[in-house]
């Protein structure tokens, strides 16, 4: 993918922005809590340099395309609910993963499907992808809810993909095509 220029999505409630280094402390808050990491395929952050360190390697995906994190700020108190993310981008088949993280206080609000939504628009639109898919814990009903309410499909179980900390996890694979993606938002 060429360089990603300044993404700035909006929708009623949220601002889909760019992260910067002054957003270290929210992102260790997300990041380090057990709930918000439990089905993460790393451990939870222990110090706010693992932040800094974050938002250091999110700009430089900025810079390559390699990846695009965009943090979910709330609207009406600039606070940064969490981020959503595209990676693993395959420019011949129009293809990328998506990931994203809610900070524990902002669950059940409906602000990730709002601001997945948007994310979805910019992928499946100024993108011009053809295929979103997500890799999920299939123990995160939440997760799955997330993803079927934006139309994604399970299409698959990897059994033991993951070891994080010790404990041994499947994956579920989720897929979404453009033309899905569009027959639910005309």
């Amino acid at each position: 993918m060429p360089p990603f220029e300044a993404v700035l999505l909006s929708t009623s409630r949220l601002t889909v922005r760019p992260l910067t280094i002054a957003d270290a402390p929210s992102l260790f808050a997300i990041f380090s809590h057990p709930e918000v990491m439990r089905y993460w395929s790393s451990a939870p952050y222990t110090g706010l340099a693992q932040a800094r360190t974050m938002v250091l390697n999110v700009q430089e995906g900025y810079r390559t395309g390699e990846f695009l994190q965009l943090g979910i700020e709330r609207r009406s108190d600039a606070a940064l609910l969490g981020t959503c993310t595209l990676f693993s981008f395959s420019a011949s088949n129009r293809r990328a993963e998506i990931g994203y993280a809610q900070g524990r206080p902002y669950w059940g609000a409906g602000y990730m499907h709002e601001a997945l939504t948007a994310l979805l628009d910019y992928a499946f639109g100024a993108l011009d992808l053809h295929r979103l898919e997500a890799d999920i814990d299939p123990r995160n009903r939440a997760s799955a809810h997330t993803l079927e309410r934006l139309g994604f499909r399970n299409e698959g179980l990897a059994r033991e993909r993951w070891i994080v900390n010790g404990e041994i996890s499947d994956t579920a694979w989720y897929g979404l095509l453009s033309r899905e993606w569009r027959g639910i938002v005309e």
